[in-house]
């Protein structure tokens, strides 16, 4: 199949699959008569597997390491565990992060309830430098 076939089938763009080409986390496509990539059904089942884990935050480290994992298929999966391990502990992370936030926006909500901006507290608040 071409690019522009495998990019539909899969949701990613062209110019993103030419990348991991080149970072070789996808292998090189075979080349037509006329020059063109031809990409099979294992650079589908790749680059399926490559946007999954992206889907679920890995780095591209992560992937092309799941990837290499994946080839082993007589290996223990305990790599992949400590992988999606590491991944959970960093969404607990951002989601700590973001519901810190959440509650910081909401009291600096809650605290203003002036009618002016040069009264407004939200205003004030941003404008102090942060307690360390």
């Amino acid at each position: 199949m071409r690019i522009g076939e495998l990019a539909k089938a899969t949701g990613t763009k062209a110019e993103t699959i030419r990348y991991y080409e080149r970072e070789g986390i996808l292998p090189a496509a075979d080349r037509t008569d006329n020059n063109y990539r031809d990409y099979s059904q294992d650079h589908l089942a790749a680059l399926t597997f490559v946007r999954r884990a992206r889907e679920l935050g890995f780095s591209m480290a992560q992937v092309s390491e799941l990837l290499d994992l994946a080839d082993n298929e007589d290996k223990p999966c305990g790599d992949v565990d400590h992988l999606v391990r590491k991944q959970l502990g960093e969404i607990d992370r951002k989601i700590d992060d973001l519901t810190s936030l959440r509650d910081e926006l909401g009291h600096l909500l809650r605290s203003c309830q002036a009618d002016r901006i040069g009264d407004c507290r939200i205003v004030e608040s941003l404008a102090r430098p942060r307690k360390a």
